[in-house]
C-alpha cells in the first residue's frame, strides 16, 4: 500500500485556519503570558476556545464519541506542526498535554461513571489534570520499578509514596497516581492507575522543580502549572478512583504515551521551522566582512543541513502517523521511536544553528531562540529518554534477522562459487 499525506479541500482549509489563529490570535499572547494571571489568561483564551470548538477542531485527537474531531494520526500530525510554533497553541486547541494523553487514558480505561466525573469535564475544559508516574530515586525510564504503593483497606486504597516532575500538578483538579498494587505480580501487572482528587489528606505538593525551561519561582506556576514533586503519606481513596482493573496501568500508560510521541514530534517540526525561519530572515538581512550572511558559505551549510534535517523528520513523522492510522499503532512502535529520537535532536541542531546565525541576538531573550532551545533539551528526556527509544528501535530491527552459521550470507567466494555452479555453461573459462 503506497503512503498518502495528501489532504483533501476541508482538511487543508481547517489547517489554513488553523495558521491564521495561530499566527495573529495566539502567538501575540506568549509575549505577555507571564504577565496574565491564570484568570485573566483564561478571560482571554476561552473566546478563542470557543472558536475552536465551534470550527469542530477541539480534542481532535478523541473519536467523535468523546466529544473529539476523530481526525486520524496524519491529519492530526499536519494540525500538531502548526500548533507546535507556540507553546499556548495546543491548549486552546484541547490537545495539551498532560491533559490530552490523560483523556486517551481515560476514554480507554474508565468507567461510565468515572468519565462522567473526570473526562468529559476534562473535555470540556471544566477540570485540568496531571500525571504522576515519575520518582526521584528510580529510573524514570523504567516504570516496572516504582516504589510508591497503594494498598487496599476495605472499600478503599491508602496511597504511600514519593513521585515528582508531576506536570502541571499545582493547578491540576486531579492527578492520576501510578502505584504498585501487587508486588509479587508480573513486573508489567504490579501497578494500578488512580485518580488522586485535589486537597485530598494526604497528598501534598512539596514543591514546583525548577528546570533549564522554568528556573525561577513564579515563572513555572502562574499559567503552566509547573513540575511538582509529590508526597502521598496515608492518602486514602475509594475503589471507585481505581482506573480499570488492578494492574492495569503498565498498560494504560503506553496507551497515553505512543500516540503523543507522534504529535510532540509534529509540535517540534512546527517549531524546527519557526527557528529556521528566523535563520533565513537573518541570513538574507546581516552583512558581515562586506557581503550578506547568506553568501558564507558556512552559513549555506546550516540552512542545508537545517532543511534537509526538517523534511527528513517530517516524513519520518508523517511515515510513522500513516503506518499507525492503516496498520495500528503496533505496528508503527518502530517508526514512533524513531521520530520522537531524530527529533527531539534535530529540533535541539535546528534552534542552535538559528542562535548561531543571529549571534549575541541570538543569545538573549529579545529573541524566542534561547527559550526553545532550553525546551528542546527537556525532550530527550521527556516521553521516554533517547536511550529508551534506542534500543527500542534496534530491538524491532534486529527481530527480523536469524543467526547464521559459518560465512556471513554476503560472503562474496560463497556467493561466487554458487554463481559458477549455476551458470556454468555460460562461463567463458573456468
Amino acid at each position: 500500500m503506497a503512503w498518502d499525506f495528501s489532504t483533501d479541500p476541508d482538511v487543508a482549509a481547517d489547517l489554513d485556519w488553523i495558521r491564521r489563529m495561530v499566527v495573529e490570535e495566539i502567538e501575540p499572547l506568549d509575549l505577555i503570558r507571564s504577565r496574565m494571571s491564570a484568570d485573566n489568561w483564561r478571560a482571554v483564551t476561552d473566546p478563542l476556545r470557543q472558536q475552536v470548538k465551534d470550527r469542530g477542531l477541539w480534542a481532535a485527537h478523541l473519536d467523535p464519541a468523546l466529544g473529539g474531531g476523530g481526525f486520524g494520526q496524519v491529519r492530526l500530525a499536519l494540525m500538531h506542526e502548526i500548533l507546535g510554533r507556540t507553546p499556548s497553541a495546543p491548549a486552546i486547541f484541547g490537545n495539551q498535554a498532560p491533559d490530552s494523553g490523560n483523556s486517551e487514558l481515560l476514554a480507554v480505561g474508565a468507567s461510565d461513571a468515572q468519565k462522567e466525573r473526570w473526562l468529559w469535564p476534562l473535555l470540556d475544559g471544566r477540570l485540568t489534570s496531571s500525571f504522576s508516574l515519575t520518582e526521584p530515586h528510580t529510573a524514570g525510564s523504567d516504570p516496572t520499578g516504582i516504589r510508591t504503593r497503594a494498598v487496599r483497606d476495605g472499600d478503599d486504597w491508602v496511597i504511600d509514596g514519593h513521585k515528582w516532575f508531576a506536570s502541571n500538578a499545582r493547578r491540576a483538579d486531579f492527578v492520576l497516581v501510578f502505584a504498585v498494587t501487587d508486588p509479587d505480580a508480573d513486573r508489567h501487572r504490579r501497578a494500578s492507575m488512580f485518580v488522586v482528587e485535589r486537597d485530598t489528606p494526604g497528598m501534598r505538593i512539596v514543591r514546583d522543580v525548577h528546570t533549564m525551561h522554568h528556573p525561577y519561582d513564579g515563572d513555572a506556576t502562574r499559567n503552566l502549572g509547573g513540575h511538582a514533586e509529590i508526597r502521598f503519606e496515608g492518602c486514602r481513596v475509594p475503589d471507585s478512583h481505581l482506573i480499570g482493573a488492578p494492574g492495569d496501568a503498565f498498560v494504560l500508560a503506553q496507551k497515553r504515551l505512543n500516540g503523543g510521541r507522534i504529535h510532540h514530534t509534529m509540535r517540534w517540526i512546527g517549531q524546527c521551522r519557526r527557528a529556521f525561519d528566523m535563520l533565513c530572515e537573518r541570513a538574507v538581512s546581516r552583512h558581515s566582512h562586506g557581503r550578506v550572511l547568506a553568501d558564507h558559505q558556512l552559513v549555506q551549510q546550516m540552512v542545508t543541513e537545517s532543511t534537509i534535517d526538517i523534511e527528513a523528520l517530517r516524513l519520518l513523522t508523517l511515515k510513522a502517523a500513516w503506518t499507525w492510522d492503516h496498520e495500528g499503532p503496533g505496528a508503527a512502535r518502530q517508526a514512533v521511536s524513531q521520530a520522537k529520537y531524530r527529533g527531539a535532536r534535530i529540533l535541539h541542531d535546528v534552534v542552535d544553528r538559528a542562535i548561531q546565525v543571529h549571534g549575541a541576538l541570538g543569545y538573549s531573550t529579545d529573541l524566542p531562540l534561547e527559550e526553545m532551545y532550553r525546551l528542546a533539551r527537556n525532550f530527550r528526556l521527556s516521553d521516554g529518554a533517547d536511550e529508551v527509544h534506542v534500543q527500542q528501535v534496534a530491538k524491532l530491527a534486529l527481530r527480523r534477522y536469524t543467526p547464521v552459521e559459518g560465512w556471513p550470507s554476503e560472503h562474496v567466494p560463497t556467493r561466487r562459487a554458487a554463481a559458477e555452479s549455476r551458470y556454468a555453461q555460460w562461463l567463458d573459462r573456468p
